[in-house]
């Protein structure tokens, strides 16, 4: 983890300026072509869901942006981010679950599973201090439907780092499987251009 020099950093008035607001987040909704990937995930005989939230992660860590975090009035970068992803239940709750990031897609797929089996067998959030950690990026999957636009909800913690990405129910379109993806952020540390990089490079990993 590395402290970023506020005071000479190209940002500062760009941090400083968002982050005196009530809210200084803001965010987009776009789509992704995940055909390839769906059928490579069918192919290994893997999770659709696993498959895409490993190139999501995969994505993030490549973005130095989308590795930055406000920590006691500081803006740190992490070396490395983790997945914070809810898992739904058969009784129509769901819960959180933490997921140490690996390059190795099946290394991944193999702590994700353990974390969905341990959410069936369990009740409430499972919060493992989810509220506090820094080094992870938050998805959610709404897989009932295919969204253009989303809300979340928020305490209006103007110290709150921790983007968020939402995955939906996939449509598709002349034979193509389109994948909705929601990016909110903190705009005092990355833009429009940064989440522009992430859905390129998330779409470039799908397309492999």
């Amino acid at each position: 983890m590395k402290l970023i020099d506020i005071e000479n950093w190209k940002r500062k008035e760009h941090f400083e300026f968002f982050s005196k607001m009530a809210s200084p987040y803001f965010g987009l909704t776009s789509k992704v072509d995940c055909t390839s990937a769906y059928d490579k995930a069918r192919e290994m005989g893997v999770s659709f869901f696993a498959y895409y939230l490993h190139k999501s992660m995969i994505a993030v860590n490549s973005i130095d942006e989308f590795r930055y975090r406000i920590i006691d009035n500081n803006v740190y970068e992490f070396d490395k981010i983790h997945a914070g992803a809810t898992v739904a239940r058969e009784d129509e709750t769901f819960a959180f679950i933490f997921v140490n990031f690996s390059e190795d897609f099946h290394e991944f797929n193999h702590e994700l599973q353990k974390e969905i089996e341990l959410v069936k067998n369990s009740t409430g959030l499972r919060l493992n201090n989810d509220d506090i950690k820094k080094n992870l990026i938050r998805h959610s999957t709404i897989p009932w439907v295919s969204f253009s636009g989303l809300l979340h909800p928020t305490n209006f913690d103007r110290s709150e780092s921790v983007p968020k990405i939402t995955f939906g129910k996939f449509s598709v379109q002349e034979q193509r499987k389109f994948l909705p993806v929601s990016v909110e952020a903190h705009h005092g540390l990355m833009d429009g251009l940064h989440i522009a990089r992430y859905l390129e490079k998330f779409q470039g990993l799908l397309n492999l």
